[in-house]
């Protein structure tokens, strides 16, 4: 059995993006007809502390640290711009028509060679705030990327499947 701790890295470049709908009794559905096509990029799966600082009285050598609250960065996801246009809906019922806060989980799942997925994130309450099309331009040769920006409300790591 191979040590896990000497085991080769893993490859980033294969990924699966899945978006569920919160049910009131807590059960996930998936949502077939959103993010229809793959993602060619996902950037901003990270949280950061910010330690509370606590100065004392006679401590010379330095401030104590607390744990304080954590922040989560916008998670950025790419892709190739299809005919569908799932992404521009839920931004446009969010945003745009003053739909409340129509916010969905979304699950993020490294996988190895063998299919399984090692490494799983959720993000808890997904909101999309900005939405970019591709640039236009006659000159060029290459594959128009379309970009969702989320903001969520939690990170957090699964255990593996």
């Amino acid at each position: 059995m191979t040590d896990p701790a000497l085991a080769d890295p893993l490859h980033v470049f294969r990924f699966h993006v899945a978006f569920q709908e919160q049910r009131l009794q807590g059960v996930n559905q998936p949502i077939a007809n959103l993010c229809s096509g793959a993602f060619s990029q996902c950037s901003g799966l990270e949280a950061s502390m910010e330690a509370k600082v606590i100065k004392e009285g006679g401590r010379n050598y330095g401030a104590v640290q607390r744990v304080g609250p954590v922040s989560f960065a916008t998670v950025v996801l790419k892709r190739g711009i299809t005919s569908s246009r799932d992404l521009w809906r839920w931004f446009e019922m969010t945003t745009v028509q003053g739909a409340y806060s129509y916010r969905l989980n979304a699950t993020i799942s490294l996988r190895n060679r063998d299919n399984s997925e090692p490494w799983r994130w959720q993000l808890s309450h997904a909101l999309p705030i900005k939405f970019k099309s591709a640039d236009l331009d006659a000159r060029s040769s290459e594959v128009g990327i379309e970009e969702l920006h989320i903001s969520h409300q939690g990170l957090t790591l699964l255990p593996r499947s």
